[in-house]
């Protein structure tokens, strides 16, 4: 069975992979989720595309 790679990152996530607090978490994914809205992508509140995420903190891109 292959395992599939998450689209979307939610709270829980941003605070394990980065040791931050909820409050903290929700506020980065609120300030990341701004960007993409202003670049015209469509949001889902309290996620945050795993990819875009990748690419700001970590520099990775596929």
């Amino acid at each position: 069975m292959q395992t599939q790679s998450k689209i979307y990152d939610d709270v829980n996530d941003i605070t394990a992979m980065l040791g931050i607090s909820t409050g903290m978490a929700y506020k980065l994914i609120r300030t990341l989720n701004k960007e993409l809205s202003d670049m015209g992508y469509v949001v889902i509140a309290g996620k945050i595309s795993s990819k875009y995420f990748q690419e700001k903190f970590y520099g990775l891109n596929d």
